[in-house]
């Protein structure tokens, strides 16, 4: 139940962070489309495996998540504004730890975004 209680706390967090830094506008023409909102949405599950100095596995949920938004999007989450309390070098290790074959973000070029 307190697991439960933090998600719901860092849902409305991110999301009155997304509010402010002006990424609702910017939802149309990303790789992740009209989904990028739901898109960081669906990375919830993934908190507990990206929180700085976490040695914990992604869950299935996260996997599942990391493998249905596809490398594009995942690279455009990874190089947008900071997350309070995500660690972005962890996060761009998830697609490796879930078996996603996707490339590395830093190798491709923005103009590839």
């Amino acid at each position: 139940m307190i697991v439960m209680k933090r998600y719901q706390v860092f849902t409305v967090m991110l999301l009155i962070v997304m509010v402010q830094s002006g990424l609702v506008r910017e939802t149309l023409g990303h790789p992740c489309g009209r989904t990028f909102l739901s898109a960081l949405i669906q990375l919830v599950p993934c908190r507990p495996s990206v929180a700085p100095f976490s040695t914990l596995r992604p869950n299935e949920l996260c996997c599942a998540a990391i493998k249905a938004l596809g490398q594009p999007c995942l690279c455009v989450l990874a190089k947008g504004p900071p997350i309070v309390g995500v660690d972005r070098t962890l996060a761009l290790h998830l697609p490796g730890k879930c078996s996603a074959n996707f490339p590395p973000c830093f190798s491709q070029t923005d103009s590839d975004l």
